[in-house]
């Protein structure tokens, strides 16, 4: 972390922070830490995503300040983008933010950031965002109390699957357990994050499940647009089905391709340990981590599955 960091937070007067579209818990639960820092510092601020927060994350304290549009009645003097790998993430926010004409922090920690910040905080080695806002939060002083250890708890908890990724680490474990003495209760965050879906995502996968190959040890599922919409399905993603995939005990690498409504095709990766599937999806003009990425891609399904399948076979053979 550098001293720019903390100046540029401690200098502003009016900020936004905001986060990535179709938001997971350390996106939703770092955003949520940061206004909860930004309100101790008594500084103006607005939460914003481009998305609606998932209903997995609405037993968050304060979700519903969350915005999707920004007011037209606000200049920021900086602009926070928090566990997102680029623009383009931003989506419909993109432009607002780039008309603020103020410093853009990135506090982020995927492997493929571009650096599209004025100042970029990135530690890829750190498995939350979250994790990163807490070493800041110490930094500027800030006393935690019990809701924002419950919104860093979530996205450390969400981001490493319940502590099982590989960057789960001793340091990260310390502060889960500073997190829990001070009152975040890891029991209701694993239960609401992690075991709690909708009987229109399950109905998903019961669609989907009977159509699931494997070959040469990877695994894959299409959704088409009519399955999403048979199963009444609302969110604009796989429903965790990506998550499903990669626990097949035959494959290395899980990927699922969801057609969405303007035709393109959402590409979820995942991988075993050894293989790097961000790179997979960096070239697809994506990101994310060595063992879970994603990208969009032109359409239709049956072309972006061939292509994306012929560059998993060059990560998977060599670890067969």
């Amino acid at each position: 972390m550098s001293e720019r960091t903390e100046s540029l937070i401690l200098e502003a007067r009016c900020v936004l922070s905001c986060t990535h579209c179709r938001p997971d818990g350390d996106a939703i639960g770092s955003l949520l830490a940061m206004g909860w820092a930004l309100d101790q510092m008594k500084k103006a601020h607005t939460l914003a995503c481009p998305s609606p927060v998932p209903a997995s994350f609405r037993f968050l304290p304060g979700w519903e300040r969350i915005s999707q549009k920004l007011p037209s009645t606000r200049d920021y003097d900086l602009v926070i983008v928090l566990d997102t790998g680029s623009l383009s993430r931003l989506e419909g926010l993109r432009e607002e933010i780039e008309a603020q004409e103020a410093p853009i922090l990135v506090i982020d920690h995927h492997l493929t950031n571009t650096r599209f910040g004025s100042v970029n905080w990135v530690q890829p080695e750190v498995p939350a965002t979250a994790q990163m806002l807490f070493a800041l939060f110490q930094r500027l002083g800030l006393q935690l109390d019990e809701s924002v250890a419950s919104y860093i708890l979530t996205g450390i908890v969400t981001d490493t699957h319940g502590f099982r990724t590989g960057n789960t680490s001793q340091q990260t474990m310390e502060i889960v357990g500073e997190l829990l003495r001070i009152g975040a209760s890891l029991a209701t965050i694993s239960d609401q994050a992690l075991n709690r879906r909708s009987l229109s995502a399950l109905r998903l996968w019961a669609a989907v499940l009977p159509s699931v190959r494997c070959e040469d040890h990877i695994v894959w599922g299409e959704i088409p647009l009519s399955v999403r919409r048979a199963s009444n399905y609302p969110g604009g993603d796989d429903a965790d089905l990506v998550e499903l995939l990669a626990t097949v005990e035959e494959a290395y690498v899980a990927a699922v391709f969801y057609e969405r409504q303007d035709g393109l095709i959402k590409v979820s990766l995942r991988s075993r340990s050894g293989i790097d599937v961000s790179e997979v999806a960096q070239h697809l003009g994506g990101g994310g981590h060595a063992q879970a990425a994603g990208a969009t891609v032109e359409g239709p399904l049956d072309s972006a599955r061939k292509r994306v399948l012929a560059l998993l076979e060059q990560k998977v053979v060599p670890a067969g």
